[in-house]
Formats: C-alpha cells, sequence, structure tokens
C-alpha cells in the first residue's frame, strides 16, 4: 500500500477499493462447543445432609433430656437425704450450741462478779424478740481469754 502515500499514482486510495474475501465455516459447520458444567457429583446431596443433620441433632436432643433426667434424680435424692439428716444435724448443732452458750455465761460470770447490777445473761438489747446471734457466741471472748 506505499503507492496510496504518493499523489497521482495508481493504487488503492481507499479500504472500500479492497476486495472482500470473507471466511467461511468448513464444509459440515463448526463442531458444537461444550458451554454446559459438567462437575461429577463427589459427595452426598443437601437434602441428605440435612437429613443427616436432623438425626443427628434429634439423637443428641434424646441424650440431653436423658442426662437431665438422670441429674434431676441425683439432685432429688441428696435434698432426700438432707431433708432427713436435718433434724439429727440440727438437733447436734443446738446441743453444741447450748453447751457453748453455758460456758460463755460461766465466764461471763466469772469476769463481770466485780460489778454491781449486772446481770449473767441478760441482753443488753431492749426489744423482746430473740434473734440467734449471727456469729458463735464465743467468738469474741476466744480472742480475749488467756
Amino acid at each position: 500500500m506505499t503507492e496510496t502515500l504518493r499523489r497521482g499514482y495508481p493504487g488503492m486510495k481507499s479500504v472500500k477499493d479492497m476486495p472482500v474475501v470473507q471466511d467461511g465455516p468448513p464444509p459440515g459447520g463448526f463442531p458444537s462447543v461444550r458451554y454446559a458444567r459438567r462437575i461429577p457429583s463427589t459427595g452426598p446431596t443437601g437434602f441428605t445432609l440435612f437429613a443427616v443433620g436432623a438425626v443427628v441433632m434429634a439423637y443428641g436432643f434424646v441424650k440431653v433430656g436423658e442426662t437431665n433426667k438422670y441429674h434431676r434424680a441425683l439432685t432429688r435424692e441428696k435434698v432426700e437425704a438432707r431433708t432427713a439428716l436435718y433434724p439429727t444435724l440440727q438437733a447436734e448443732e443446738d446441743r453444741r450450741w447450748i453447751r457453748h452458750r453455758d460456758e460463755v455465761l460461766e465466764r461471763e460470770a466469772e469476769i463481770m462478779k466485780d460489778v454491781p447490777g449486772w446481770k449473767v445473761g441478760e441482753s443488753v438489747y431492749h426489744g423482746k424478740r430473740w434473734m440467734p446471734p449471727a456469729k458463735p457466741v464465743g467468738v469474741w471472748n476466744d480472742a480475749i481469754a488467756p
């Protein structure tokens, strides 16, 4: 196409002067193109996975229910045992408390014998209602005792 660069020389002046040459398909046509995804099935289907998951969860819920029943039975047994033992333990604690209170009253009588008008065992509070001590009776005296 070098002749087109020089004016006045014969040759092709435009692209439109080029002969039309077009490729066509081969005889019988082109082979078909595979465009679909053809991935082989390599595992269980979604429904199978869902079903297996549901079965596993159902089994787990059953086991949790059985375990809850077992723990409730153990707790009930423990409560019944404590309920059966409570009167005995309370009686022992009452006897211990009375012995300890008597010891404390004896020590109070010994310590306060020289104080006129002191009544041993009389409450220092003016209320009528009796309240059990929050701490054992002799806790404060034990720190002072020789």
